[in-house]
């Protein structure tokens, strides 16, 4: 969103006497800074953002958001008490400004690739905006809402959390009026008793609602569909559950797509396994609530692709790989487990990296998801780091011999060791934590 230096100034209280700039962009990170931009100096432990400002300034910036004097200061200034919270203010009044839709969107586990979906589905019939990555937190979610674009008639926002409270902080900031949750699972357990205290983090989206909006909820995970009893708004449902309002059902799997129906119109996503139903799903659930025909709605879901390193498909001679490194967490990790069992042909081939943020709970569920990649008909696993030797143990145990269920420390080691493993014909999925690195390992693989 476009605003006068001016304006953001008043929007935050501050007297101004600048000079008659607009604001055309939003950066905490100088290096991407553009003429125009505002430039948002956040104090860190490593890194301080006041002692990029000047730097920030000779990239072109406007104005920048400061929470000390700064008296060498080459451009205007706006001086608050603390920045985050300022820039939290910013959006909220923008957003208000703006008053158009927000649709928010959270879940244990694909977030991204239904933001894209439903992004991608409104685009067909309206200008819609997004959030860029996974830019979901405290910070990243006022960022994106400053950057919507002032003519978009809908902003689909990703929420992520990993403590209660923050998915009911961030809805007082974007003020959604649709709320659509993926799942429930064990993402961020570490920092709750219990997966019911992961559900009702997750339900503050749907709780935040206003009575005029819509809880769009995932009819297959029975956790999500009990959201409907905790608010005023109204609940549409998605998923391939015979409640399900928007239902996928005929689906067949190839390794290229994933083909469905939804009532009676044929659906194809080139996102294949259960992920690319739900995905899409998800959004025509969302799209026909401004009546978006389901044909049209056909038509654009041919067409949606995920980013980098999220369901990314390669070929190295004659071996299919699903590069999925980008993050990892039990429920995420079974998901492409699945997408494995339903696409490959030949052998399966697993290089799993530990999931991070599971607490006391990651001895148990990283041996559950060993158990769950043999079950999956997974005949080597390679895992990577800390917990992960659990999963490997699991797996043993579930009939793996020792030389087809291994354990590295270094990414990079079971990279070399998977190239005297796989051959052609063969699938292999990686997937791990970020702080895992395992995509050290396919790159180590390729080389």
């Amino acid at each position: 969103m476009n605003l006068p230096l001016s304006s953001a100034a008043t929007l935050l209280g501050l007297p101004f006497s600048g000079p008659a700039a607009t604001l055309t962009g939003y950066q905490i990170d100088s290096r991407h800074v553009r003429p125009g931009d505002l430039f948002i100096a956040f104090p860190g432990e490593s890194a301080d953002g006041h002692d990029f400002v000047e730097a920030a300034f000779r990239a072109g910036a406007a104005a920048a958001l400061v929470q000390r004097d700064l008296p060498a200061s080459s451009g205007p200034l706006l001086r608050v008490p603390d920045t985050l919270a300022a820039l939290q203010t910013l959006a909220a009044a923008a957003r208000r400004q703006w008053g158009k839709t927000v649709v928010g969107i959270t879940g244990s586990a694909g977030k991204t690739s239904t933001k894209e979906s439903v992004a991608a589905l409104l685009a067909a019939t309206l200008p819609t905006s997004k959030t860029t990555g996974n830019f979901n937190n405290h910070i990243g979610l006022p960022l994106s809402l400053l950057r919507v674009a002032g003519s978009s008639e809908v902003a689909v926002l990703e929420m992520g959390m990993n403590h209660q409270g923050e998915i009911a902080r961030l809805c007082e900031i974007a003020s959604p009026q649709i709320g659509l949750v993926t799942n429930v699972g064990y993402a961020h357990i570490e920092n709750f008793s219990s997966i019911d205290g992961i559900a009702a983090a997750k339900r503050e989206l749907i709780e935040s609602l206003p009575s005029s909006g819509v809880a769009i909820l995932n009819a297959d995970d029975p956790r999500v569909s009990s959201f409907a009893s905790f608010t005023r708004a109204r609940s549409e449902s998605f998923g391939t559950s015979p409640s399900a309002r928007t239902r996928a059902s005929n689906i067949s799997y190839s390794l290229d797509s994933a083909r469905f129906e939804i009532d009676g119109q044929p659906f194809e996503s080139k996102v294949p396994g259960r992920i690319g139903v739900l995905n899409i799903s998800a959004g025509v659930a969302v799209a026909r609530l401004w009546g978006v025909p389901l044909r049209q709605l056909s038509e654009a879901a041919h067409s949606i692709e995920l980013p980098r390193m999220r369901t990314e498909r390669l070929s190295h001679n004659g071996i299919t790989i699903w590069n999925d490194c980008y993050n990892s967490n039990p429920d995420a990790a079974k998901a492409m487990l699945d997408l494995l069992r339903d696409t490959a042909p030949g052998r399966r081939i697993a290089v799993l990296g530990e999931m991070r943020e599971l607490g006391h709970w990651a001895g148990t569920l990283h041996a559950e998801l060993g158990s769950y990649a043999v079950e999956s008909g997974v005949s080597v696993l390679l895992g990577i780091r800390g917990a992960a030797r659990f999963t490997v143990e699991s797996a043993r145990k579930a009939g793996l011999s020792a030389r087809a269920a291994c354990f590295f420390e270094d990414p990079a080691s079971a990279g070399d060791a998977l190239k005297s493993i796989a051959a052609p014909g063969d699938t292999i999925l990686f997937k791990g934590s970020r702080g895992t690195r395992v995509e050290l390992a396919l790159e180590r693989f390729l080389a």
